[in-house]
């Protein structure tokens, strides 16, 4: 059998990317991810959703923020504003920052619902990102969009799924 006659699961069974598609080819048929593949994927889109909220709810209450650290203020040297200012800045580094991680998320959650093991990798280390987020605030939003990161990437590692992420082989 040729390399042109090989399904893509068989291709992916050898370790090798699925051919790729040129203008004007017919689609191929994708073979349907498994279930817990799909679900790991909806827990991830909706923890990416979630942690993106926890830091907007966050950033709509800045002025309760920058009140509170202001109050605990016991540097002279800082004003007011400068914390006010402050506060805004962080907040708004913070959703951005979790606008990017819940993108590349997503996309990286998308690819291994496409079977790439490679991205099933990703989504991990990217959990592990989000897991860190929760370290700087968020409050119980971020908790739960850890959880559901959490859960969504064990849904990728079971044993029922694992052929559906073949190894790549690597020859001498």
């Amino acid at each position: 059998m040729s390399d042109a006659d090989e399904s893509d699961d068989q291709r992916r069974a050898r370790g090798l990317p699925p051919a790729p598609h040129l203008p004007g080819d017919p689609e191929s048929e994708q073979p349907e991810p498994p279930k817990p593949v799909t679900t790991a994927f909806g827990l991830i889109v909706a923890a990416a959703v979630v942690l993106v909220l926890a830091f907007v709810l966050d950033l709509l209450d800045q002025d309760a923020i920058a009140a509170e650290l202001i109050e605990q203020n016991t540097d002279e040297n800082i004003t007011n504003a400068q914390i006010a200012a402050g506060v805004e800045s962080l907040l708004w580094a913070l959703v951005v920052g979790a606008a990017a991680v819940g993108g590349l998320i997503v996309l990286f959650a998308w690819k291994a619902r496409q079977g790439t093991r490679s991205a099933r990798t990703v989504v991990t280390v990217l959990v592990v990102v989000i897991a860190l987020f929760s370290l700087l605030g968020g409050g119980y939003e971020v908790i739960v969009a850890v959880l559901l990161a959490l859960g969504g990437t064990a849904l990728m590692y079971l044993p029922s799924v694992d052929s559906y992420f073949p190894r790549v082989i690597k020859k001498p």
